[in-house]
């Protein structure tokens, strides 16, 4: 029997190309999103994951279409750049509630039907930023790190219920996530124009980054597989060795480092 599988974010970018192949394996794939989407491998649900109610009626509507919940992929979200002195609160609060709250209210609401059933599969969409943090994407590289930790934690706390929990961590990507980006320009010249040289480079590195078909692959490979191998995963050997650097190196030169490919 096919996996009753939800997507958020599923209508565009990495999001739409997970739910695609989970769907060509078989899955019956329910997706959840603000916007519409009208393609029809999907069951489509038009909901806020910033908003309780509407987190809780997409997965009772699931429930009473499915009779069940196997895979949850917690893929919605965006990004903001700018200089943290010139990014108002608002919007930093905005890009934690969609990237980390509003997974956090996802998994708070499958987890009792994942616990009941005695199995189920949560796969939280992260980022490379996490363990190494982009100056002038701030928020969305902490926003990523708190996805790491949450993942950790949480999978410790429901491995006896036959619940596994793990995070992939994508580097730069050529989808639509970066025109969607939020930028925030005020300060360039205050910060000797090094904000918009910063956000060009790492534009430049997702416009010619990994095909995001290869990268849903590889997503939906990771929710399909069975067992608790790995609670983090990187995409690619290239970001696979960046993650281990960022593990093994001081958090020193590290971060010099990252000062030297986004910060100057």
């Amino acid at each position: 029997m096919g996996k009753i599988v939800i997507v958020t974010g599923g209508t565009s970018g990495i999001g739409l190309h997970t739910a695609a192949y989970l769907q060509s394996q078989g899955c019956t794939v329910y997706t959840v999103s603000r916007r519409p989407c009208d393609d029809a491998r999907f069951h489509h649900i038009c909901a806020d994951v910033t908003q309780e109610a509407d987190v809780a009626r997409a997965v009772k509507s699931v429930l009473d279409e499915a009779g069940r919940i196997d895979i949850l992929v917690n893929n919605a979200g965006f990004g903001i750049s700018g200089a943290v002195e010139f990014t108002d609160l608002a919007t930093a609060h905005r890009q934690l509630d969609v990237n980390f709250w509003g997974m956090a209210a996802m998994t708070h609401a499958v987890l009792p039907v994942m616990r009941r059933q005695g199995s189920g599969r949560i796969v939280n969409l992260s980022s490379v930023a996490a363990p190494a943090a982009i100056p002038f994407q701030t928020y969305y590289s902490v926003s990523k790190a708190a996805i790491n930790d949450f993942t950790l934690a949480t999978a410790n706390e429901v491995r006896p219920f036959g619940i596994t929990v793990c995070a992939v961590m994508p580097g730069d990507i050529c989808t639509g996530f970066t025109d969607a980006r939020k930028k925030i320009p005020a300060g360039d010249e205050i910060y000797g124009g090094r904000i918009s040289r910063s956000v060009a480079r790492m534009e430049h590195d997702e416009q010619t980054g990994m095909d995001p078909a290869k990268a849903g692959g590889y997503i939906a490979g990771v929710a399909l597989r069975e067992g608790n191998r790995h609670p983090l995963y990187a995409i690619r050997f290239d970001y696979k060795f960046f993650t281990f650097l960022a593990k093994v190196l001081p958090a020193r030169f590290l971060n010099w480092l990252i000062y030297l490919l986004y910060g100057k």
